[in-house]
């Protein structure tokens, strides 16, 4: 396929066993016999029906975010629709939230490796969220044994043999409830050829898992409902139609009810906030709430008002939810789902413990009991965490403020904000921008990038779980300051980013994270490499749409004969 990838030369059909694929299916991932019990042929036809039946309302939507770019490059904003007041002002429910899950007081996400699966099902978390987009970097090898993981953790026969500590891992009687993150609609899936075309990574994802799981997941998860999904990305109410016809569609396959699929949807673009009915009534059936993705939200933030010199961004550390506008987009999400009866999820604590450091550890536990006091007295029904060691703090403040109820659909109805304005949600943020600002932004976006390509996409820096959310924001800040050369005015150097300028902060946050992780370390990984491809994005004329997109050619392999029906 062009322009996705490197290829594999040399490979003979005598030298390798295919994969048995579906009429019109293509597999250029790596053979393996494992792999093949995923990648089996009504498996794949199951995908390919999925995407045949979508491929042009994908395309339409994604044509619709375009052209909603080009408006917002000319100096609109995102607001709400006017067409659609009728349907926001109307009462009306979603269907009510499975008692399996009920109550979601604290959930961990992170990626679907084999171990943090079995860690995070064990964490005492009331959720895990299974994570194929922002905590995964997707080359072959982590989609396919992720997908092995996870139908394994279904059926409860997962363990992991961690030979550096003699130790085995499995799986304890009570386990958190299992909830899958696939891609977001905009991502390809390079290694699978549908009809000549790459699949949308999104229905790989969710196809795969659904069409092994679903069974299993009602049975030992699900007490007879499920399975259960996160949704990424969205920035239109077309987009969840799209989710909702998938959904209508895997559950007629299975022949299950309608309505047995449920869904969170994550807020995290600005132009969603403005549709959360809309999204909502679009997945009524299949809906189990929103959450407030907040990490991504500052990234399209800054991405939706990229043509905009009067809304320049602050230090990223400063844009937290104090500011204005995130208070209100949190406000205004929990009124939103309380009003239609499902769960308003609060956002992740990135803190990761500091073992060689109690007092600095304390502090950072200070400061994640701190952060969901204010989601949970803010009428959050629950809240996400990056870290097992976070959850007893993070229960505890649950727990004491929620009265002993599972969660608080009806008792925060949250009327007071039925007044936010589209003028609350875009209220510029304020503070400073200094040095440190952009030295930061470029040292997690380097080495964060560094990981990604190396296969891992959950890396821990400066004590914070970091994914891809993350370095998008440091790549678009950093973008943002650059194009309008703005000054510094947070630590009296009072200086303009300009390209010289970053050019050695660049050359100088290397050395630096070299002396950090070691020379051995940064020979062998690929910190130049990502370097590169960061620099690149940062300076642009153009500010791509996600800095992954243009990460992913560097991680397709493809392998040319390994599908048996070619």
């Amino acid at each position: 396929m062009v322009g996705f990838g490197k290829l594999v030369e040399g490979e003979t059909r005598k030298s390798i066993v295919g994969y048995d694929v579906a009429e019109g299916v293509d597999i250029r991932g790596r053979y393996d016999a494992e792999f093949a019990t995923i990648l089996t042929k009504d498996a794949l036809e199951f995908v390919a029906t999925l995407q045949r039946q979508l491929r042009n309302h994908i395309k339409y939507a994604m044509d619709c975010r375009k052209e909603a770019k080009l408006r917002y490059n000319k100096g609109a904003v995102p607001g709400f629709d006017p067409a659609t007041k009728p349907l926001r002002d109307a009462d009306w429910l979603c269907a009510s939230p499975p008692p399996a899950v009920a109550d979601r007081r604290v959930e961990i996400t992170g990626p679907v490796e084999r171990k943090m699966v079995i860690n995070a099902l064990n964490s005492g978390a009331k959720v895990f969220m299974a994570d194929f987009e922002d905590a995964l970097s997707p080359n072959w090898e982590n989609l396919m044994r992720g997908h092995i993981n996870l139908r394994d953790a279904v059926r409860g026969t997962i363990s992991y043999h961690d030979t550096a500590r003699n130790r085995v891992y499995k799986l304890n009687d009570q386990t958190a409830k299992l909830f899958v993150r696939p891609r977001g609609w905009h991502l390809p899936e390079a290694h699978i050829l549908i009809d000549g075309e790459p699949a949308t990574a999104c229905l790989v994802d969710f196809g795969l898992y659904f069409f092994h799981n679903w069974s299993a997941f009602r049975r030992n998860q699900g007490q007879g409902q499920g399975p259960f999904f996160y949704l990424p990305k969205m920035e239109h109410s077309r987009e969840a139609r799209i989710w909702n016809n998938v959904f209508t569609a895997a559950e007629k396959f299975a022949g299950i009810e309608n309505g047995s699929i449920r869904a969170t949807v994550l807020i995290e673009t600005l132009p969603a906030v403005f549709q959360m009915d809309e999204i909502l009534y679009e997945l009524r059936d299949h809906s189990v709430g929103l959450n407030c993705g907040r990490w991504d939200y500052i990234f399209s933030y800054v991405k939706t008002f990229q043509a905009h010199r009067d809304r320049l961004l602050p230090d990223r550390v400063l844009v937290g939810m104090s500011q204005h506008f995130m208070r209100s987009y949190s406000d205004l999400l929990i009124r939103t789902c309380h009003r239609r009866g499902v769960h308003a999820m609060g956002g992740m604590a990135a803190q990761i413990p500091i073992r060689d450091d109690a007092k600095a550890n304390e502090a950072a536990l200070e400061l994640v009991r701190r952060d969901k006091l204010r989601e949970v007295r803010a009428g959050h029904d629950g809240t996400w965490a990056a870290h097992p060691g976070l959850i007893p703090a993070i229960m505890e403040v649950f727990d004491s403020n929620m009265g002993g109820s599972a969660n608080q659909i009806q008792s925060a109805r949250r009327e007071d904000a039925a007044g936010i304005t589209a003028e609350d949600l875009l209220q510029i943020p304020r503070g400073v921008r200094t040095m440190e600002g952009l030295r930061l932004n470029t040292r997690v976006g380097i080495q964060y990038v560094a990981a990604w390509l190396t296969g891992s996409g959950s890396v821990p820096l400066y004590n914070l779980m970091e994914d891809a959310a993350t370095a998008e924001i440091s790549r678009v800040q950093n973008w943002q300051w650059l194009k309008y050369g703005v000054e510094l005015d947070g630590d009296g150097l009072g200086v303009k980013v300009t390209a010289e300028l970053f050019g050695r902060v660049v050359e100088e946050e290397m050395e630096r994270i070299e002396k950090e992780v070691g020379k051995e370390r940064f020979n062998k990984g690929m910190y130049r490499e990502a370097c590169k491809i960061f620099a690149r994005q940062c300076t642009a004329q153009v500010l791509d749409d996600f800095l992954t997109l243009d990460a992913y050619n560097h991680i397709v392999v493809h392998h040319p004969l390994a599908s048996s029906r070619l």
